[in-house]
């Protein structure tokens, strides 16, 4: 069973950043494809990013792109999600998801495996 852990979420400030982990066990790593979801209350599951095994390519979507960067470190079992610039709009909880494959999927049918979520509050 693929259990995954996510940190680093909180309160800050609009402008501001965070970076969350997800901690993935009990998986291929290397062959596991990562990706971020948020929820806000109210609205649906919303794609954030996902990073292939390798790492070499990424797909973020086009809310966050240019402001939010999905990283993973494979000898760590971790993938990152550096969020700079943040708005408001970016509250949420940030849930990291896994699935065994290759598509970079922005629908959160394609995952398997799920953490518990993490908030993020961004104050105007």
């Amino acid at each position: 069973q693929v259990q995954l852990v996510e940190s680093g979420g909180g309160l800050v400030q609009a402008g501001g950043s965070l970076r969350l982990s997800c901690a993935a066990s009990a998986c291929t790593f290397s062959r596991c494809v990562m990706g971020w979801f948020r929820q806000a209350p109210g609205k649906e599951r919303e794609f954030v990013a996902a990073i292939r095994w390798s790492g070499d390519s990424t797909y973020p979507a086009d809310s966050v792109k240019g402001r939010f960067t999905i990283s993973r470190n494979n000898a760590k079992n971790t993938v990152y999600l550096q969020m700079n610039s943040l708005k408001p709009d970016d509250t949420a909880v940030y849930y990291c998801a896994a699935y065994q494959g290759w598509g970079l999927f922005p629908s959160p049918e394609e995952y398997d495996y799920w953490g518990q979520g993490t908030q993020v509050t961004v104050s105007s």
